[in-house]
């Protein structure tokens, strides 16, 4: 078993584990109790009251992050011909069809997001085992299967995220670096937690928002006051 260093122990004990702080007040201890030198991502972690082996309960979706999530998104364009322009003047990092397609059934997943267009979903649909795995099957749901390439294309490179609840009815997504500002942060986790609230299925019963946690890469776990992030 590793053993926990003595920095990450200092910044573990200076968390109040019975307390429930403001998104802001978690921003700032999570700032404040960085001990590495690399920029670490931010991620919010949602326990919601839903039962995600019902299907009439399953939560997924997109949000757009006001201050970006400070990733550079590596994106993929599988379409024909005619949105190749469309494509690369969006920011697209690679387009094309037919030598994406073997590249991908060679193994070749160094890509954050695929984004593709109806009409060549049947060619799309054979890299299903690889993709589906790895979270990069393109979906209409989530705005990535679509005719309006360039546009899909801005929003994910502008912040846009996608997210779905796992298994055991939590949502993790990254909300920025720490390196942004306090407000940007909290900005970006009261715009998801936003997003999750308009997303409530109308089949979960009891408490939707069963907790809130934000964290770093390396530092604590810290609980959010529900109402500080609006809900």
């Amino acid at each position: 078993m590793a053993k926990t260093s003595k920095k990450h122990k200092l910044a573990l004990a200076a968390v109040d584990r019975t307390k429930a702080y403001s998104v802001v007040e978690a921003v700032d201890l999570l700032k404040k109790t960085s001990y590495t030198k690399f920029d670490q991502s931010v991620e919010l972690h949602v326990r919601l009251g839903v039962d995600p082996r019902q299907s009439n309960q399953m939560v997924r979706g997109v949000a757009t992050l006001p201050h970006g999530t400070g990733k550079e998104v590596r994106v993929l364009v599988l379409s024909n011909p005619d949105k190749m322009a469309e494509a690369q003047e969006a920011g697209a990092d690679y387009y094309g069809l037919e030598e994406y397609v073997e590249k991908i059934k060679g193994g070749w997943t160094d890509i954050d997001v695929i984004i593709c267009s109806p009409n060549v979903m049947a060619q799309v649909g054979q890299l299903g085992r690889i993709l589906g795995p790895r979270g990069l099957m393109p979906n209409p749901k989530s705005g990535t299967v679509t005719m309006d390439i360039g546009a899909a294309v801005k929003a994910v490179k502008a912040g846009k995220i996608d997210f779905k609840v796992d298994k055991t009815g939590i949502i993790h997504a990254g909300v920025g670096k720490l390196s942004f500002e306090v407000d940007q942060l909290s900005e970006n986790a009261r715009e998801l937690a936003q997003v999750l609230l308009k997303l409530k299925p109308t089949a979960a019963k009891g408490t939707y928002f069963k907790s809130i946690y934000l964290s770093s890469t390396m530092g604590p776990g810290i609980k959010i006051d529900n109402n500080s992030v609006g809900v």
